[in-house]
Formats: structure tokens, sequence, C-alpha cells
């Protein structure tokens, strides 16, 4: 779905997973210092939206995801992932309840799957599941804004910014009147600065919460079953997972960011080493320079100096080993 705010100026199409909404709108850095200062908003109308209604919807989704949501009160943020029956990672949920329904963000063209499989176990529960994609548009408030939302919308607040859940249709006058526009670049750099894991992005398809350091922030330990909870359960009672998520300082000195897929290996190694990981996201920042996320064998040193690539870079351990 394609944003009406890509005919502001200065807007550059995002590609790839983000098609749909500005990369950016000129000026990267500036995008980046406005969002830091609590200025701006980002459009994130390409995300996939959906409903919950039903009086049953909080009990029932409980079954379902790794957060705990029985007892969510209105107007509180959660985060919330689907596992496999293996317990890898599949689809991440961003919730909010207003008191009469459950809203939730997910990837761009992921809510077809998240909402086939909600209605495949609805069974006899008193619940309605609604793509809202179509009418209802994600936009992003930087911590510290002070614009408002408008009567009615519902909002997810968290330490980093609001989530706002805006009707389509007012998507081009809610910018015009609390701009300045950043586009998804500016997003995802503070994101990588701060550490937060992207389904999509940091994740492949064996990818398990505690790589991603996810429990206690999206997975519950303490809750009743879910699919794949005893995957969770043997590796944070038995064991390790066998990567960790680590932030790369990258040599700023390099033209090219090294991209998603990019091998990791020890330094010491050279760049016909062992390959001991891959970068997962990589943005040049407008304070740490060129920074980068990245999955590595768990047991690498977190005092190693790496290579992203041929792209020296030095590590900040996220998850430890």
């Amino acid at each position: 779905m394609k944003s009406p705010l890509l005919s502001q100026p200065g807007a550059v199409p995002a590609e790839g997973s983000d098609e749909g909404v500005a990369a950016h709108y000129g000026d990267i850095f500036r995008e980046q210092r406005a969002l830091a200062d609590g200025k701006g908003l980002v459009d994130l109308s390409h995300r996939g939206v959906l409903t919950v209604t039903g009086e049953d919807r909080l009990s029932w989704l409980h079954l379902l995801v790794t957060q705990h949501v029985s007892e969510l009160p209105a107007g509180q943020a959660a985060d919330a992932l689907i596992l496999s029956a293996h317990g890898h990672i599949e689809h991440a949920l961003y919730l909010v309840d207003d008191g009469e329904t459950l809203w939730a963000h997910v990837e761009p063209g992921t809510q077809h799957a998240v909402i086939e499989y909600l209605d495949s176990m609805k069974f006899f529960y008193r619940v309605e599941v609604a793509d809202r994609t179509d009418d209802i548009a994600v936009v992003f408030l930087p911590a510290g804004s002070i614009a408002e939302a408008p009567d009615g919308v519902a909002v997810r607040e968290t330490p980093y910014g609001r989530d706002l859940f805006l009707p389509r249709g007012d998507l081009d006058r809610y910018a015009a009147d609390n701009g300045p526009l950043a586009g998804i670049l500016a997003y995802e750099a503070l994101r990588v600065e701060d550490h937060r894991p992207r389904v999509g992005f940091e994740t492949d398809h064996r990818t398990i919460p505690h790589e991603l350091g996810l429990i206690g922030s999206a997975v519950h330990l303490q809750k009743g079953c879910y699919r794949g909870q005893e995957t969770v359960a043997r590796v944070q009672n038995l064991g390790k997972p066998p990567r960790r998520l680590v932030f790369l300082h990258l040599d700023g000195s390099e033209v090219h960011l090294p991209g998603p897929g990019t091998p990791v290996r020890l330094a010491s190694d050279g760049e016909d080493g062992r390959k001991l990981g891959f970068v997962t996201t990589s943005a040049r920042h407008h304070e740490l320079g060129p920074i980068a996320l990245a999955l590595v064998k768990r047991n690498v040193p977190v005092d190693a100096p790496l290579m992203a690539g041929d792209t020296a870079a030095s590590q900040e351990t996220v998850v430890e080993p």
C-alpha cells in the first residue's frame, strides 16, 4: 500500500520490506536528530494492522502468544510473539487494548498470515479478528513529542515513543499539523541504536527469543501453555541459545555499509576466516556513525574485534553469552 505522504517534497521511496513509505525526505541525519529531540513523526502506514474484538479477546489471545495478556490493562502497550511448534519466532505483534478492542500492528505484508493463524484457533471463543490495514495507518511519535493523539485513536505508549492507529484518511492532515516528517531510515537507525530487534531483519527460520534478548520484554516466563513454550522453557532452564545478538560499531572510513547477511568473522582470521555470524541490519547514525546489529555464535568472545565482510567492527554485548 503506497502512502500519500510519498507526495511530500523531498520524499524518496523506501525499498524492500519497507516499500510503500518514504526512506527519507532529503536529509537523513536531520530527520534522525529531530526524532532524537522528540520532534516530528514517522509514517509507518505500510505496516499491517489488525483488531480483535469480543469479550474473550484477552483470555483467548493469552493462549496463543508468548506474552501475559489475559489481564492487560486498557491503554498499556505489550509486545508478543507467535512461535512455531519448535519455538522459532514467526511473528511479532505490537499490542494495545482500548477497553473494547485489542489493536495490533505487525510487519508489512504479514497480517494475512497472522490473521489466518488466529482464525484457525478461534474454536468456541467469542472473538472476531479483522484486518484493518486498508483503513488504519500506524504513525510513530518519538519519546518527548508534544503532539496530541486525535480523540478516539488507539495509542501504544512505549519508552521510545508512541504508535498511533490513525484513520488512513486523516494521515495527510495529521502529518501537516505535526511534522517535520522523518523517513524509515531515520527510524531504523534509532532502532539499531536502541538494540531493538525486528522480525524478518534480526530473525531467520531458526531464531528463538533468547537469542535476541526478548525474554521478559516479549516473552513472559510465568504464564500458561502456548505453541513453542517447551523450547522456551528448556533453553531458559537447561541451556543457552546457540547465537546471540550483538551491536556493532563499524569502521567509518568505509563508503558502503555491510548489508544484511554479510558474514561476520574474527578480525584476526581475516576475510577467509570461519563465518561466525551475519549482519542483520546496518545504518548510518547521526552521532555514532555507521552501526549494525548482528547475530553471532554464542561462544564468540565479547571483546574480540570482528570483521563484517571487509569492514572492521567492534562489538557491544546485547545478549550475554
